[in-house]
Formats: C-alpha cells, sequence, structure tokens
C-alpha cells in the first residue's frame, strides 16, 4: 500500500496572530523612513518658495513700511561766532492720519504664488512748534527758513508715482533726503519755511506696490491708521493689534488708534538721527497686516504628513481585521505594497498642489489611492464585496484628514472626537476574534 502524501506539518509561528501583527507593526514603523523623506521634500519645496519670493519682492517691491513724517529743523549751535557750526532739531508730529487701501493680486512664479499689491495710501496731520525752551535754544538759532520735513518707506522703488507734499496749503515735490539728517534708511523730503507760530499741517498721498506686508511706524502723539483691502485672510503684525477689525469673504478692515505713552521714541531731540533707526525701538513701534492664507498649499501638505502614520496605522488594522474576519490569510509582503502607494500618495498629493492647488490634488491623490488599494485588495480577497467595503473605509479615513486639515480653530477636538469612535469601531469589531489562535 503506497503511503498518501501528506502535506507538511505547519510552523508553530505561520498561525500565530500575534507575530504576525508584530511583524506588520515593524512594517508601518519602517514606513515613516520614507514620510520623514516626503516631509523633507515639502520643506526644501517651500525653502524654494520663499526664495521664489524673494527674488519676486526684489524686482517688484519688498514688504512695505510706511515710516514719518519727521521735522527736521537746523539751528546755529554757536550764534555770533564768525563760523557757525549747524545742528538739528528733530520733531514728531502731535497727530497722524493714515489711510491705506490695499488692491492684492497673485504673482505667479514657476509654479510658486506670491501675493503682491499696490496701496493708495494717504497721510494727513500737524506739527505743534518745538519746545526751544526745553531744548536750551533761542528762537534767534533757529533757521525757520530752512525746516524740512521727511518721511520714509521700507523700499522706495515701490512709489508709482511721484509724492506730491501739501505743507500749510502749499505744494511742495519731495527728493531724496541728504545723509547728514535723514532719519531713516531710505526717505524723501522737503524744505519749507516754518511758521513762527500756531501748527504746522501737513498731508501727502503715496500711491505705492509691495509684496506681503504693509507695516506702520507709530510716531505721533496720537496714530490713527485705517487700513482695507480685498484680502479676506489678514494676519495682524507688531506689538499693537487692531481696535476694530473685520473680515468677509469680500475684504477686511482694520483700525489702529495709538498713544504716544507706549512709543519708544521722545517727541524731540536734538543732533541725533539714529533715533528712529534703533531696530529694537523699530519693532517695538510697528504694526500692520500680513497678506498670507492662513493655511498656505505647502503647510496644508506639511500637516497632511504628519497624519501619515495614522493614516497606515489604521488602514493595516481595518485589512488586519478583514483578513481575520474572512479568514483569509494576506501576505506580509502585500503589506509592505499597500503601504508603499499610502506613501506615494504624499508625493502626489504635493507635486499636484503645486500645480492645481491643495483641495484638488488631494481629491486626485485620494482617489487615485483608495482606487488602486481597492483593485488590489479585490484581487487578494476574490472578493468585490470585501474591497468595496475597504474603499469606505479609505473614503471615510482620507475624507476625515481633509476634514480636519481644513479646520483650525476646531480642528484637535474634531480629531479627538472622531479618534474615539473610530477605536470605538476597531474595539467592537475585534471583541470576538481568537487572538490566541485564529
Amino acid at each position: 500500500m503506497i503511503d498518501q502524501l501528506q502535506p507538511p506539518p505547519q510552523k508553530w509561528y505561520e498561525n500565530s496572530i500575534l507575530i504576525k501583527l508584530t511583524v506588520i507593526t515593524l512594517i508601518i514603523l519602517a514606513l515613516l523612513i520614507p514620510s520623514s523623506w516626503i516631509q523633507n521634500l515639502v520643506d526644501e519645496r517651500e525653502d524654494i518658495q520663499t526664495k521664489m519670493g524673494s527674488a519676486v519682492s526684489d524686482s517688484w517691491s519688498g514688504s512695505q513700511l510706511i515710516q514719518g513724517p519727521v521735522l527736521v529743523i537746523p539751528y546755529n549751535k554757536l550764534p555770533g561766532a564768525a563760523c557757525n557750526a549747524t545742528g538739528y532739531i528733530y520733531l514728531l508730529p502731535d497727530d497722524v492720519h493714515i489711510k491705506a487701501n490695499l488692491k492684492t493680486q497673485p504673482f505667479k512664479q514657476g509654479v510658486f504664488d506670491v501675493t503682491v499689491y499696490t496701496s493708495a495710501t494717504g497721510v494727513q496731520g500737524n506739527f505743534a512748534q518745538p519746545n526751544l525752551a526745553k531744548l536750551g535754544i533761542t528762537p534767534g538759532q533757529v533757521m525757520y527758513d530752512k525746516a524740512r520735513l521727511l518721511f520714509g518707506i521700507a523700499d522706495i522703488k515701490g512709489l508709482l508715482t511721484n509724492p506730491l507734499v501739501k505743507i500749510q496749503g502749499q505744494n511742495y515735490t519731495p527728493e531724496p533726503a541728504s545723509s547728514d539728517v535723514n532719519p531713516f534708511v531710505q526717505s524723501l523730503q522737503v524744505e519749507f519755511p516754518l511758521p513762527v507760530n500756531g501748527n504746522i499741517a501737513f498731508n501727502y498721498n503715496l500711491d505705492l506696490k509691495g509684496s506681503n506686508d504693509i507695516n506702520f511706524l507709530h510716531l505721533g502723539k496720537t496714530t490713527d491708521v485705517q487700513f482695507k483691502s480685498d484680502w479676506p485672510t489678514p494676519q495682524y503684525n507688531g506689538r499693537y493689534l487692531p481696535d476694530t477689525r473685520d473680515s468677509t469673504s469680500n475684504g477686511s478692515g482694520a483700525k489702529w488708534h495709538r498713544l504716544y505713552y507706549n512709543r519708544p521714541f521722545p517727541q524731540q531731540w536734538l543732533n541725533d538721527n539714529s533715533v528712529l533707526s534703533n531696530p529694537k525701538s523699530i519693532a517695538e513701534a510697528t504694526f500692520g497686516v500680513r497678506l498670507q492664507p492662513p493655511v498656505d498649499e505647502y503647510r496644508k501638505v506639511t500637516r497632511t504628513n504628519r497624519y501619515a502614520t495614522l493614516i497606515i496605522l489604521l488602514t493595516f488594522v481595518s485589512l488586519f481585521l478583514t483578513e481575520l474576519i474572512r479568514k483569509q490569510p494576506i501576505h506580509l509582503f502585500n503589506y509592505t505594497l499597500i503601504g508603499a502607494a499610502m506613501i506615494v500618495y504624499y508625493i502626489l498629493l504635493l507635486s499636484f498642489a503645486e500645480k492645481i492647488g491643495y483641495n484638488y490634488a488631494y481629491l486626485i491623490s485620494s482617489t487615485a489611492t483608495i482606487g488602486l488599494i481597492s483593485f488590489f485588495t479585490a484581487s487578494l480577497l476574490k472578493n468585490k464585496g470585501a474591497a468595496a467595503m475597504f474603499a469606505l473605509i479609505l473614503s471615510v479615513f482620507y475624507g476625515f484628514i481633509f476634514i480636519i486639515i481644513q479646520l483650525e480653530e476646531y480642528s484637535l477636538l474634531v480629531g479627538a472626537v472622531a479618534l474615539f469612535f473610530i477605536v470605538a469601531a476597531l474595539m467592537y469589531f475585534s471583541r470576538k476574534i481568537n487572538w490566541d489562535n485564529h
């Protein structure tokens, strides 16, 4: 009698659920390595965008800082001497009123977008007479006929038109300020005869272009700024938040009213053109607006990539439970292929986001990845119904991540609640599994 061939005995570890689960965990940990590579790629592309933005700013115009005005009055240090030495009185305004109306436009540089703007900015206010007694100067020392009004902007090439300055009802055309009295890095000046008595009224308009930011320097005893823009999501800069602000889908606006009590500059001083160029003082007295989306494309991709481990973990757990419930083992190599597809997803997302924006890129990348994994699962399980259910599970996972990315203030709350229900569902489906031997 010929003995029938017996199948080789199964080794003890081939049916061990815990050992397979351990190997799957190791696969998930191994997939963290390419996930970190993808994050490095995102950081690199974002750095390139920053450099592109700097290049656009260099050729268009950079962030603007509206500075001034400052009244500079020359005086004779040594009255009556044969050769008089000239000194300068620096005087800040009593009140400054600024109205800035911005219109933005996207500037395309390859696959990168930079926000640029044009601004119609009006500046008006008043100067009081200098307190000569406090400065230790007599009226006879003051050269009233050679007074200068100076004002500055951060990037002078951003001027679109030649500004016209009106002082006491008279029009003046500004010119670049001389370095001996210039209190700013870049400024313009007008020379005019200063009245001996009474306040000095001024106003001028600046037609500017800039990129990303517009800021204002708090110089007056009172500084009022009114800002309007077609940009719907402004971010406010500096030490001073606006007193009132509003934002709609059509644009935004804000108002500031600042007093001189916390201004880091004196009202008047002598012979020092560096008072207004101190970086620390400028930082303390600057406020304004950054024209930046709340979450740009690269930040969205970065936030999405942070959930890579969670998505892979939930997918593998779902697949593992499917194979246990249906009693159809899936080879570990197939787990690795599915994990690889989920890693490639993030490269697709990044490349498409640069071209068509994050939302459409997410839809295309998610649909392609879910479709690929579902077809692969259908061929493994030989069951279209199970593959369709797995596709639904993946859609829920990717939809859940998309919703979290769109949210800002409530993303943590929504994510925590959703994860609670996901864990509850996994507990429900795993309650009848024999983990000792299946």
